[in-house]
């Protein structure tokens, strides 16, 4: 007993030493919510700033054929972030990895991604060479539809639209040019084509992608022309128009950089033509895009993602940072792929309370299959990021 009675005051005694130490040690960051926590060497040579964000969302769908709701609750995205320069303030770089199952799956390309769990986003340096002028190095998003280019975090909805995950370009690894001026800009890539952390040689030829933007009214605040929501609430009308083409050549997964590998390869061709609009409160997006495959998209085992697709949304920003917001997609996939077209009408709610950095967001959608029973899905979302 008394031996016992020892270690107690032992571990009292030590505790007393130590946690004073502790509380001494505690460093008390300038930085705000939102705005990650970032280091400066003192000789200038490099900076860093980290952040994390992860998104908590209940989905539940009811299908009006089989007349079954089925539910789940589950981490959507959870991610970790770096980004700074090095050496000097023009040679920046990202690293963005990804921590969810949704982030790292890839069941898809088991054999081709060495089997391992695909946490690796973004890795990239970016050199501003002269003026407006960057090159842009490694793996990051290609310059595709502005709403795939759109942070996940910065969204207007609990999620991205069903045209998106049909027909974006995705994150691939190559190189970049891209020039951003005060009334247009240009992006120019050329990728691997088979999308992100594939450690197999390259199956088929490039991806060659090209975006054009025009800026008529000037430059969106806090380049909120990627931010959905009018968040800062323009007070003059802003709009951006863009266009994109892409030409993968001879990509062997069914989306160009996403969806299962084929056992052909297959020339993917897509063209996008966009706009964001905001003004007082108000904002506007629309998308449409037309993606083919001049050989065919049909192979042995299965098809390519071909096809139209139309998205168009709109949303009100209310004083109390409440927005209420409408949304319309119409997916259209090509005859050959034997696939149904999809329609679907979403209403949204959004509050935000630290604007995208803490937000709750909610949207309920009617989805209509072509020859099929539709179903209603709701979702509801919590995002924390800092």
């Amino acid at each position: 007993m008394q031996r016992v009675i020892n270690i107690v005051i032992a571990f009292f005694l030590t505790l007393s030493f130590i946690l004073p130490g502790i509380v001494k040690a505690q460093d008390i960051t300038e930085s705000k919510f939102g705005s990650g926590i970032s280091v400066f060497a003192r000789d200038s040579s490099f900076s860093m700033k980290f952040s994390t964000r992860f998104q908590t969302l209940y989905e539940g769908v009811y299908d009006m054929g089989l007349d079954k709701y089925k539910d789940n609750l589950l981490i959507r995205r959870a991610r970790l972030k770096f980004d700074g320069f090095v050496h000097n303030p023009k040679i920046q770089y990202k690293i963005e990895l990804g921590l969810s199952g949704s982030d790292i799956g890839n069941q898809d390309i088991v054999s081709e991604s060495n089997y391992a769990p695909l946490q690796i986003l973004d890795a990239v340096i970016k050199y501003n060479f002269h003026g407006n002028w960057s090159l842009w190095v490694g793996q990051t998003k290609l310059p595709g539809n502005v709403e795939r280019v759109i942070s996940s975090q910065s969204l207007q909805f609990v999620d991205r639209s069903f045209l998106n995950s049909r027909y974006n370009l995705d994150r691939d690894r190559g190189v970049q040019v891209r020039y951003d001026g005060e009334t247009f800009g240009l992006i120019t890539a050329v990728s691997i084509g088979e999308g992100r952390n594939i450690s197999e040689e390259n199956q088929g030829g490039y991806d060659y992608t090209a975006r054009f933007e025009w800026l008529p009214l000037g430059r969106f605040r806090s380049n909120g022309d990627y931010v959905g929501a009018d968040l800062k609430r323009e007070s003059t009308p802003k709009l951006m128009v863009g266009i994109v083409y892409d030409y993968n050549d001879n990509t062997n997964r069914e989306r160009g950089q996403l969806g299962r590998v084929l056992s052909e390869n297959r020339i993917l061709q897509a063209v996008f033509v966009d706009m964001h609009f905001k003004y007082r409160g108000w904002s506007v997006m629309s998308e449409y895009v037309n993606k083919q495959a001049p050989n065919g998209p049909v192979v042995s085992d299965g098809t390519y993602y071909t096809g139209t697709g139309l998205n168009i949304q709109a949303g009100y920003l209310l004083k109390n940072n409440f927005e209420l917001a409408l949304r319309f997609t119409e997916v259209l996939p090509a005859v050959e792929t034997l696939r149904a077209g999809i329609h679907q009408y979403t209403f949204g709610v959004s509050k935000y309370i630290v604007g995208h950095s803490l937000k709750i967001q909610s949207d309920l959608t009617r989805i209509e299959i072509e020859g099929g029973d539709g179903s209603m899905m709701y979702r509801a979302q919590v995002e924390v990021s800092f």
